[in-house]
């Protein structure tokens, strides 16, 4: 199973979203990658600018894919990828 880059957005606007007590829409994320540092997303909530890591971003997928696609993966099953856009690929 591949998630796009937008699917992967929204299970971290939802994530941060729930962690906020917010509503997902007050929440934008821009991805990112670094050849130092990998994946990342810039998280704007609140008027504030946060910066996650990849670890948060496969969090964000594992709680999206139970919540919303009744799937239970673990962290070690999914795969962030670089192709034209960023994607996860699950295993």
């Amino acid at each position: 199973m591949r998630l796009s880059e937008q699917e992967i957005i929204n299970a971290i606007c939802l994530h941060m979203a729930e962690r906020k007590q917010i509503q997902p829409i007050q929440v934008e994320v821009e991805m990112m990658w670094d050849e130092d540092y990998g994946f990342s997303a810039e998280v704007y909530a609140e008027g504030r600018k946060q910066i996650i890591i990849a670890a948060t971003i496969l969090e964000a997928i594992e709680l999206y894919m139970l919540t919303h696609q009744n799937v239970r993966v673990f962290r070690d099953q999914i795969h962030l990828q670089l192709n034209e856009e960023i994607v996860a690929d699950i295993v």
